[in-house]
């Protein structure tokens, strides 16, 4: 047993500042999640008199009652869609200076009071009759349900994901398809991808099963079309290529939509679909017994077994409260965070094994285990060096070799820089470290804590390099450096520029420009501003970190020990 003794004193005065301000963080979170609720709310009067669910209800009413939940990219499209950066519920992001007279998006505070987050589509991992499931419905209550650019890529996302992890796709559609007057031709051209993992899934024999609660037009129909099962809703369900305004527009031909695509032609003429619902309820009912059908929870993984065998033989929570978690993490990243405590809230008896401690001490490698799965942990208490690089990369090589997942807990200002990490050959050691991320045979899982600067968002297994999950804490900051090192960057350039040229610098007009910079490189760092941009799977409260790495290592573990059954084609519609 190597259990880890805290010298955390969580009752101090600085943890009591820092958990007040993660707080301030997480409730803004919250509110803008229940922002997107609300406005898809508003319509319920609507929904009522049509005899329909909301989508959260569907939703909710398909899954698993009282079941773990996932839900992902919660605020994908955050101050994306409204780029006026005016009104601020909750101030400038941790750090940013706002100047004046700005009107760029990125200027001022990252909580934009006109943007609705969640980019119309509702996403997530939940269970349905006991098979681990994701579950993609339209926001069908905001603008008809809309296909919105960072929507498209959140689907995308989601669809990777349960491709990546063998999961069953289903699908509640209901969507007016894409918003013509805010027509980009990139956004027709890129939505081909949606369909074509559609395809990828049903053909790499991973269930797709759409319930069409709504209306399914154009590219739109290919949605229930590519699906493995469909489930319709009479007088509700709508699938045609061209709905009567397109039709008549482009033949001069008049029908109905019930001719041209309603639930009892399609599952009586066309075929569309496979079977008919009188309401939501009932086609919810229907999917949840299609998935039963399919016997997905029915097949054990030996993984599981295993790792419960583990937690029954003497697996238990951290020894140490996740609520501390909340004053760990400072709020300006400048202040020094010995990761070592985070670990100790996260994993397995708070127990824990260091690899190479003294060696590279900045970077922290450790095996543990997190709801009796194995893991390897990688994080960091400073710069990554020459000795951190090539220690993180030994221990990559080694937990590939024990197949353990690894999970980076990113805290760093990048690679170091400087004379004699030049002359050590910072840039090969951290292109080894690279190349390891890179090409590692086992499950990699990122959660962004802190600074996440430069090279050190990519040696650490940042969006780029495509780890099976990754998701945020509120503190969380990414960029390419830290926005005063970029704003002196560029004054030391500008500065020097116009002394060679003889001009004189004017000081206000200097400090101007690095405010200026400072702000942009601020406000885009926010970790609600990248969610918003799908840089992460999800910006997360600090306490919910070990249920959720549990949750995607009980994921990973199934999808190696399930076995698929997968086809030339995918299921094909008759």
């Amino acid at each position: 047993m190597t259990v880890f003794q805290s010298a955390w004193n969580a009752q101090g005065s600085v943890a009591v500042q820092r958990r007040d301000a993660m707080l301030a963080r997480i409730a803004a979170l919250r509110a803008l999640e229940a922002r997107a609720a609300q406005a898809s709310a508003k319509s319920k009067p609507v929904f009522d008199k049509r005899g329909q669910l909301l989508p959260r209800e569907r939703v909710a009413l398909l899954l698993d009652p009282g079941a773990p939940y996932l839900p992902l990219c919660s605020l994908a499209g955050f101050m994306q869609d409204h780029k006026d950066p005016a009104a601020s519920d909750a101030g400038p992001p941790q750090g940013a200076r706002a100047p004046s007279g700005g009107s760029e998006p990125h200027e001022v505070g990252s909580v934009g009071a006109r943007s609705v987050p969640g980019g119309g589509i509702v996403a997530g991992i939940g269970f349905i009759e006991g098979a681990r499931c994701m579950v993609v419905a339209s926001d069908s209550g905001i603008e008809a349900g809309a296909i919105q650019a960072m929507g498209l890529e959140k689907i995308l996302r989601v669809q990777e994901i349960a491709l990546q992890n063998k999961l069953p796709f289903i699908h509640l559609v209901e969507s007016a398809g894409a918003n013509l007057m805010r027509y980009r031709v990139e956004g027709f051209v890129h939505g081909g991808s949606l369909f074509r993992n559609l395809a990828r899934l049903s053909a790499a024999g991973i269930p797709v099963i759409t319930v069409q609660h709504g209306s399914g037009t154009a590219g739109g129909a290919y949605m229930p079309g590519l699906s493995d099962v469909v489930i319709m809703v009479r007088n509700r369900s709508r699938a045609f290529l061209a709905g009567p305004p397109l039709l008549m527009a482009a033949t001069g031909e008049v029908a109905t939509e019930e001719e041209l695509g309603g639930a009892e032609m399609h599952t009586g003429v066309s075929g569309l679909g496979e079977q008919l619902a009188e309401d939501d309820r009932q086609a919810l009912g229907l999917a949840r017994q299609a998935v039963a059908r399919t016997a997905w929870s029915n097949r054990p993984p030996v993984h599981m077994i295993r790792a419960q065998a583990a937690i029954d033989s003497g697996a238990s929570e951290p020894l140490y409260p996740a609520d501390e978690l909340l004053g760990l993490m400072a709020g300006d990243l400048r202040q020094p965070v010995d990761m070592h405590e985070v670990i100790a809230r996260l994993v397995d008896g708070s127990d824990f094994l260091p690899f190479k401690a003294l060696y590279g001490a900045a970077t922290v490698c450790v095996q543990a285990a997190i709801g009796g799965h194995a893991v390897g942990i990688i994080s960091n208490n400073g710069p990554i060096d020459v000795a951190g690089a090539n220690k993180a990369t030994h221990f990559i090589q080694l937990m590939c070799q024990l197949g353990h997942p690894i999970i980076y807990l990113q805290n760093t200002t990048g690679y170091m820089v400087g004379k004699d990490a030049e002359q050590g050959g910072m840039i090969k050691h951290g292109s080894k470290m690279i190349q390891a991320v890179t090409n590692a045979t086992v499950p990699q899982i990122t959660i962004q804590c802190g600074a996440s600067f430069g090279a050190g968002n990519y040696g650490m297994c940042g969006r780029g390099y495509a780890p099976r999950f990754l998701f945020s804490w509120p503190s969380a900051k990414t960029a390419v450096m830290g926005g005063e090192q970029a704003a002196r960057t560029m004054q030391i350039v500008t500065e020097a520029a116009m002394l060679r040229k003889g001009i004189t610098v004017d000081a206000a007009q200097s400090q101007a420009q690095f405010d200026k910079i400072v702000a942009v490189f601020e406000a885009q760092a926010d970790a609600f501003y990248t969610s918003g941009l799908l840089l992460d799977d999800g910006v997360i409260d600090p306490r919910d970190t070990r249920a959720v790495l549990a949750q995607c290592l009980a994921m990973c573990a199934e999808a190696e020990a399930r076995q698929l059954r997968p086809m030339q084609f995918g299921v094909a519609r008759m």
